[in-house]
C-alpha cells in the first residue's frame, strides 16, 4: 500500500517543491509518496526534526484534504478604522496547520 509523507521545513532556495502563486518562491514544503510503508516509516523516523541547510524539517504522513480542519480566516466583528489613523484589520483567528 502506498503512503505519501508530507515534508515541511525545506530550505526557500529549494526550487523543485510547491511555489507560491504570487511570487514563485518555494513555499517551503513538499510531498513524497512511497509505494513501500515501510520505506515511508524508516524516512520519517530519520528526517523529522532533523536540520537540513540550516532548517529543522517536518516529515509527518500527509492527511487527506477532507480529513484536515477548516481554517478560519478571521473576519466579522472588530477592526474598522478608528480615529487618527488607528484600527485593525478584523477579529477572528487565524489557524495555521501546516506543521
Amino acid at each position: 500500500m502506498a503512503k505519501k509523507l508530507f515534508v515541511g521545513g525545506i530550505p526557500w532556495a529549494t526550487t523543485s517543491v510547491i511555489t507560491d502563486k504570487m511570487t514563485g518562491r518555494s513555499r517551503g514544503f513538499g510531498f513524497v509518496e512511497f509505494e513501500n510503508d515501510a520505506e515511508a516509516d524508516a524516512a520519517t523516523a530519520a528526517l523529522n526534526n532533523s536540520d537540513y541547510n540550516g532548517r529543522t524539517l517536518v516529515v509527518k504522513e500527509a492527511r487527506p484534504l477532507e480529513d484536515r480542519p477548516k481554517r478560519s480566516f478571521g473576519g466579522g466583528g472588530g477592526g474598522g478604522r478608528g480615529g487618527y489613523g488607528g484600527g485593525g484589520h478584523g477579529g477572528g483567528g487565524y489557524s495555521n496547520d501546516r506543521y
